[in-house]
């Protein structure tokens, strides 16, 4: 197990599922990512860190076509975050829960026409390149979420179908987090 800056229980157990479902199931072995995915697991059981993002007035940004607008009036390290919480609510939603994509984009929804893939894998591109005073996570990281984004898409939705898994097995698992 990789050293975490938090050992709390959801921490410990999304940690051992991206672990064994990327290094064991998958082959892929990249701790920063595999940690990065556990992270952004643990930081989206809070339903309010998905949707955090706020415009320069103040309103909560609820749709990533919004999300892309506001991006694009930042600067600097504002813009570097709104580019990965872009990346990162569009990976979620992608691998986690692809079934709320048709909610998500539903005709009467401004996300409509964008494809969540290619809005997060631009967006973490773009985030990767603005430099920054050490602002984690390193931009090596976020350029492998960008070129990798399908893998982890795929990854994420195995990570989900074991925690599932373990749920309907009898253990603790968290078995339904965000619904």
């Amino acid at each position: 197990m990789y050293p975490y800056r938090s050992q709390n229980p959801l921490q410990k157990f999304f940690a051992g599922l991206a672990e064994q479902t990327f290094e064991s199931r998958l082959g892929v072995a990249d701790p920063p990512l595999i940690d990065y995915l556990a992270e952004l697991l643990v930081r989206f059981a809070r339903c309010d860190a998905m949707y955090g993002l706020r415009n320069l007035a103040g309103r909560r940004l609820e749709e990533v076509a919004e999300m892309l607008v506001e991006a694009d009036q930042r600067v600097g390290d504002a813009r570097r975050a709104m580019h990965r919480q872009i990346g990162d609510l569009t990976l979620f939603w992608s691998g986690v829960y692809p079934e709320a994509l048709r909610r998500l984009q539903a005709v009467d929804r401004k996300d409509h026409l964008l494809d969540y893939p290619a809005q997060g894998k631009r967006a973490y591109h773009i985030a990767s390149t603005i430099p920054t005073d050490n602002e984690p996570p390193a931009a090596e990281v976020l350029e492998r979420l960008s070129r990798e984004f399908e893998m982890c898409v795929y990854g994420l939705g195995e990570v989900r179908r074991q925690w599932e898994q373990e749920a309907d097995g009898g253990g603790e698992a968290p078995a339904r987090l965000w619904i």
